[in-house]
């Protein structure tokens, strides 16, 4: 297979950098829980032991912006929470992702009237979105593969 069956045992592993920093940010996501309805408690889960996204490199979900690259919108998002929304997102240090859970935080669910944003992407850009009312864990880990697929196809555009 390559280089790397030529080389055998010597401990030596060719890779393009781009590909091992795509690998590196794929491995050590931390996510933000913004969680706002039902979806936030189906989001709590994926942090229990039946599904585990500790195996992702998800160890907890954390408190602050700055400490966090994806932002995980669980539920239905008001005209008010909004500006609070975009400030925690513009908080985050690049290269940041987000994505929207739940059929409220993507498209208003059943609340359509004034008070409630029409779809997170209204706010902030979504990188993925996960549907279901609430979706179960099974589809937010889908959708968390999703994006490290994506994420695994990123290129590097600025080298400062």
């Amino acid at each position: 297979m390559g280089l790397t069956s030529k080389l055998g045992n010597m401990g030596v592993v060719t890779v393009k950098l781009e590909d091992a920093i795509n690998w590196s940010r794929t491995r050590a996501m931390w996510p933000m829980l913004f969680g706002l309805a039902c979806c936030a408690i189906e989001m709590m889960s994926t942090q229990a032991a039946v599904y585990d996204l500790s195996r992702f490199g998800m160890e907890l979900m954390r408190p602050s912006p700055r400490q966090s690259d994806l932002m995980i919108v669980a539920g239905r998002v008001t005209r008010k929470m909004a500006p609070v929304l975009r400030q925690l997102y513009d908080q985050m240090p690049d290269p940041k992702w987000v994505i929207s859970m739940g059929d409220c935080a993507s498209c208003g669910g059943v609340f359509n009237n004034y008070a409630i944003v029409q779809g997170v992407d209204e706010i902030v850009p979504v990188d993925v979105y996960v549907a279901g009312c609430p979706p179960r864990p099974e589809q937010l880990i889908h959708g968390i593969m999703m994006l490290h697929e994506r994420i695994k196809q990123e290129r590097i555009k600025d080298w400062a």
